[in-house]
């Protein structure tokens, strides 16, 4: 059963909500998405049933949670409360043809016939192609795979996300994210779905390919709704991106299995193998990749603009704005020795 959650806080309080357009539903006994699974692991109840059992709480109106004019504003749709160490943020690369394209164009240079070269991504995008989809039961290619960092790098809806004066630029990148808890036996379990925006330094990973690592240690955000059973079939969706008033870059875009060259399945094995990767108690949020980036068209973010991703079937558009940091804020690093 799909159903809408969100996570909401006052400052000194916070509560998990079920979305009835247009109201919030909220649950009692329950304080984070969080709380909930973990009873679901140590219980029968499935979530779906779980939530269903505890929307009897206070109904809010939900534009004003969303538009910031309540006492009560949104949260990231997954946390692990007090300790966001918990939480590994990574993703998963070049699961959509519009990404390969992209990706091939960044990196192909000093090619005396660019459009022939063949690079390092477009390669591993067609071994995708090739075995990204096994046969149930068996295990197909693994995909390109990338770490974000850990809770502390989640930002709220609304909330803004950085580009530091270390960085050379940033971008977003709209995706739909994996939410996952590991059970006490190292089973991986799938909490559910959100609309995200991975955000990355497009510039620093153009300079050289061997930056991806390094440029996608930026913040990111979900939501504001996780979907608990979200179809993952073909999911159509629009990115914009505002200055001022302006609408300054948009596209219609989409994802799903359907829109891939990887299984579902496969992406969440190949997360999921890795032993480190299955430690009890621990939450997964994982980027499953973008058909699509403003940075592809040739448009640089400035301070203030403003980001939004929508994907149909998750609820309403996440916005966040962007923050960058002057230059002369970069600061060197030193290391003290204990000796």
């Amino acid at each position: 059963m799909t159903i809408h959650l969100v996570q909401i806080g006052n400052g000194s309080s916070r509560r998990v909500a079920i979305v009835e357009e247009p109201y919030l539903r909220c649950l009692t006994e329950a304080e984070s998405i969080y709380e909930l699974a973990g009873r679901c692991l140590h219980g029968e109840d499935k979530l779906s049933e779980l939530v269903l059992a505890l929307a009897h709480g206070e109904i809010l109106d939900y534009d004003a949670v969303y538009a910031g004019i309540s006492e009560w504003h949104l949260l990231a749709p997954i946390d692990v409360p007090g300790k966001p160490s918990r939480m590994l943020i990574t993703g998963t690369g070049l699961t959509h043809l519009g990404s390969a394209k992209h990706r091939q164009a960044m990196h192909v240079k000093d090619s005396p016939k660019p459009a022939e070269a063949v690079t390092d991504s477009m390669r591993m995008f067609r071994w995708g192609l090739e075995g990204g989809r096994p046969v149930e039961g068996k295990i197909g290619i693994a995909p390109e795979w990338f770490y974000k960092g850990n809770g502390t790098m989640l930002r709220r809806p609304f909330e803004p996300l950085t580009v530091p004066a270390y960085a050379e630029d940033g971008g977003e990148e709209a995706e739909v994210a994996g939410i996952y808890i590991i059970g006490e036996d190292g089973a991986p379990y799938r909490i559910g779905m959100a609309a995200g925006n991975e955000f990355s330094d497009h510039q620093f990973e153009k300079l050289n390919y061997l930056n991806l690592a390094g440029s996608k240690l930026r913040t990111c955000s979900l939501g504001p709704e996780l979907v608990i059973d979200a179809e993952f079939g073909a999911v159509t969706g629009q990115v914009k991106i505002q200055r001022g008033a302006e609408t300054i870059w948009s596209k219609t875009i989409e994802t799903g299995e359907a829109n891939m060259c990887h299984s579902l399945q496969n992406l969440e094995h190949h997360h999921f193998k890795f032993e480190g990767h299955r430690r009890p108690g621990d939450v997964h949020v994982h980027f499953f990749g973008a058909h699509s980036l403003s940075f592809g068209d040739g448009v640089a973010l400035r301070d203030r603009d403003w980001m939004e991703v929508r994907f149909e079937g998750f609820g309403r558009p996440l916005r966040n704005s962007i923050q960058v940091e002057t230059k002369d804020s970069d600061r060197l690093i030193q290391v003290r020795s204990l000796a």
